[in-house]
């Protein structure tokens, strides 16, 4: 008799993966970020993807990151996290995890706090030094939202079947 499997992947790997899929739906030529809220049990309560709000043409609307505020993305793009929370259908996030591929902005943030998402596992904090993302740590500080950075084990991610 064979014993079970030892080379699975780790909760963290898997949401992680997953919301790094979800962010491959943006069309944003420039960021792609996902995120990926799972219940206490392990289970995926929703995902998001940045992009425009839904009825606002990702056609019409600008993709730009310079010029004229009113000509450049900032204004209309949602961001994944907010996009999760919203699209979240089933009651309460109180005490979920959220997995998202860059780390929330203070906008985020807040929402995240507001909807009692309890833990933050992100994987890139390149503007770790703005002030968005500075206030949003002490924000969640403050509301005792627990984050921590993924930690890549480097795996070679294989589909068989």
């Amino acid at each position: 008799m064979q014993g079970k499997r030892t080379d699975y992947i780790s909760w963290d790997e898997y949401f992680m993966g997953v919301a790094k899929l979800a962010g491959m739906r943006s069309k944003d030529p420039n960021s792609q970020v996902g995120c990926c809220i799972v219940s206490a049990d392990n289970k995926i309560l929703s995902m998001g993807y940045n992009g425009f709000p839904r009825g606002c043409s990702d056609d019409e609307f600008p993709w730009d990151r310079e010029g004229e505020p009113s000509d450049t993305k900032y204004l209309y793009v949602t961001h994944s996290e907010l996009n999760a929370i919203l699209n979240y259908r089933g009651g309460s996030l109180e005490g979920a995890k959220l997995y998202v591929s860059l780390f929330p902005c203070n906008e985020c943030a807040k929402a995240i706090i507001q909807a009692g998402i309890k833990t933050v596992v992100y994987d890139n904090d390149k503007y770790a030094d703005t002030p968005s993302v500075v206030a949003s740590k002490r924000m969640m500080d403050a509301a005792g939202v627990r984050y921590y950075k993924y930690s890549r084990t480097g795996r070679e991610i294989r589909f068989t079947v």
